[in-house]
């Protein structure tokens, strides 16, 4: 079986797997979590078959998904892989709160590590932006946790072309990851053209549409309760 090639992902020098593996369905939003036992298979089978940018974040679970890929990184299985996590978006009685000051940010990370069980993330990102800090104010805590080795690369998650500039002239972003499909389309008029201007890599999530592009309209028909994206339809048909 052919395997999965490998590119540079942005200018700072990252590389990794041409697809990549989000893992954020394994345990949280898109149904009930999985059997731990199955997805540490598949994620075997990921990195064995050359898919070896995997995706997690605090948030899915919350916790659970860094935790299970702790575990399915033992055994040598950590060298083979460009790991990506996240911080900033947390539920918080009963709401989701956005954070980005520095102290939640050394914490976010430090709790990550720890679920994690390594001492370094390849990749970690701000999941979105506090409008309440001032984005050079967060970057700055995240440049300090490279220069520590806490992680080698930084990236945000849905930040506009504005907070891009002022993030990159403090620290170089490696990646920027949104939302991008055949039918999500506006990040092509400034953002990504904000990003090949100043060599930043893309990682778009969500590509065949939450599998509404792949699966078609009849994909809501076995939705489990659980599944969030039983309100992205019921948004789209209203």
């Amino acid at each position: 079986m052919a395997k999965v090639g490998r590119m540079k992902l942005g200018s700072q020098g990252l590389e990794v797997s041409k697809q990549g593996l989000g893992c954020m369905g394994m345990s949280a939003f898109y149904g009930p979590p999985k059997p731990k036992e199955n997805m540490i298979k598949l994620i075997h089978h990921s990195i064995n078959s050359g898919v070896t940018f995997l995706d997690t974040s605090d948030v899915y679970g919350p916790h659970t998904n860094e935790i299970l890929l702790g575990k399915a990184l033992k055994g040598g299985m950590r060298d083979k892989v460009e790991l990506a996590s996240k911080f900033g978006s947390r539920f918080a009685k009963g709401k989701t709160e956005i954070r980005g000051d520095p102290g939640y940010v050394r914490a976010a990370c430090e709790a990550s590590l720890k679920r994690l069980d390594m001492d370094c993330i390849d990749l970690y990102y701000q999941h979105r932006i506090d409008t309440r800090v001032p984005i050079e104010i967060t970057m700055g805590e995240l440049k300090k946790l490279v220069e520590e080795g806490k992680t080698k690369y930084i990236g945000l998650s849905e930040a506009s072309p504005s907070t891009i500039r002022r993030a990159h002239a403090v620290h170089p972003i490696t990646v920027i990851q949104l939302e991008w499909s055949l039918w999500t389309r506006d990040v092509e008029e400034e953002i990504v053209p904000t990003c090949r201007e100043l060599g930043i890599g893309i990682v778009t999530y969500s590509p065949l549409g939450r599998g509404f592009l792949s699966s078609g309209p009849k994909l809501v028909e076995n939705f489990a309760n659980e599944d969030f994206r039983k309100v992205c339809a019921m948004l789209m048909s209203s």
